[in-house]
């Protein structure tokens, strides 16, 4: 598998063999996973701030527009479709040869503490997130 990274929020990929099904199309979860990828890389350039909570993804779903096959080049562009007091949604486009592919959306809970309590987003990562917002 060939990853590419254009920018911090796009990540291109080739699909790779185990990630398509025994009828050649790439697996719903293969999809999920990819876009968990964008989203990592994106996450790693938001500000640091001091005692920064933990996030939980407390949701994750895909609409598949297009089947992917094997070697397909798929690019996965992260933005902000939510942000709320405690959670932060991100929506993912997944296309291909200019052709939309897929949607994922990923809901992330910030949490503190053992018992994961939510609280709010630090006021820096909020301001950040704000430039990404569709």
């Amino acid at each position: 598998m060939t990853t590419t990274v254009e920018r911090s929020d796009v990540i291109e990929i080739r699909v790779p063999p185990r990630d398509v099904d025994r009828h050649g199309q790439m697996f719903i979860a293969a999809y999920i996973a990819q876009a968990e990828t964008a989203l990592s890389n994106f996450w790693r350039t938001r500000p640091l701030v001091k005692d920064e909570p933990a996030y939980l993804a407390t949701k994750a779903s895909c609409a598949l527009h297009r089947a992917l096959r094997y070697d397909d080049l798929a690019r996965f562009s992260v933005s902000v479709n939510k942000i709320g007091g405690k959670s932060v949604g991100f929506a993912v486009t997944v296309e291909t040869e200019e052709e939309l592919a897929a949607e994922v959306e990923i809901l992330w809970l910030a949490v503190r503490g053992e018992e994961h309590e939510p609280v709010a987003l630090p006021d820096d990562t909020r301001d950040w997130l704000y430039k990404y917002l569709v």
